[in-house]
C-alpha cells in the first residue's frame, strides 16, 4: 500500500525532524542518513503485513534517538580512518558506554596514549638530564625511562644517545 497524502505529511515532519537532529555533519552525511531513512520508511509501508506509517515511525523511535545513534556511528567511522588522538579518544568513549569491549578499547587507548606521551617525554628530557634517563640494565633491574643511579647500583646504561631515536620510534609505533 503507498502511503496516503496524510502519511506522507507524518513522514516528511518525521524526516525534518531528523534532519535538524543532524546540525554538527556534513550536509553530504545528513543527507545520505535522511534519504536512508526515507526509503526504509517508504518500503516497510509497502509491505502488505505492515500496519501503517505510524506504527513503522514507532519503531524507529524518536527522531531525537535515531539522530543520536546515527551521530555516535559517524563519529566511530571517521575516528576509524583518522590518526587524531583527540577523535579516536571521543569515538573510544562513546564504544565504552555502549559496552564492556567499547571501555578496553578506551581503557587501551589511554593506556597507549600514556605510554607514548611518555617515551616523548623523556625522549625530550635526555638532554637535560642525560645520566638519569635512558635503558638501564643490571642484576635484577630493567629500567627503561627514568633511573637516579646510586654508587652502590650495578646498572648501567645501554642505550646512550640511541634512547632518542628508539624511545621516539616506539611513541610513534604505540
Amino acid at each position: 500500500m503507498n502511503p496516503s497524502k496524510e502519511q506522507e505529511l507524518q513522514i516528511d515532519i518525521y524526516l525534518r525532524k531528523l534532519r535538524e537532529c543532524l546540525p554538527n555533519m556534513s550536509v553530504t552525511d545528513r543527507e545520505e542518513i535522511v534519504r536512508e531513512i526515507s526509503v526504509h520508511i517508504r518500503e516497510c509501508a509497502q509491505e502488505p503485513n505492515n500496519s501503517s506509517v505510524d506504527g513503522i515511525l514507532q519503531r524507529l523511535g524518536p527522531a531525537e534517538s535515531l539522530a543520536s545513534e546515527y551521530g555516535h556511528d559517524l563519529l566511530i567511522r571517521h575516528a576509524s580512518r583518522s590518526i587524531s588522538p583527540v577523535l579516536i579518544l571521543r569515538a573510544t568513549l562513546e564504544l565504552a558506554k555502549r559496552g564492556m569491549e567499547g571501555f578496553v578499547l578506551l581503557l587501551g587507548a589511554l593506556i597507549g596514549y600514556a605510554l607514548g606521551g611518555g617515551l616523548v617525554a623523556t625522549a625530550v628530557l635526555k638532554p637535560i638530564f642525560p645520566r638519569q634517563i635512558g635503558l638501564w640494565i643490571g642484576p635484577g633491574a630493567f629500567n627503561f625511562g627514568f633511573h637516579e643511579p646510586l654508587y652502590s647500583d650495578p646498572v648501567h646504561e645501554v642505550l646512550g644517545w640511541w634512547y632518542l631515536r628508539v624511545a621516539l620510534c616506539l611513541a610513534a609505533c604505540g
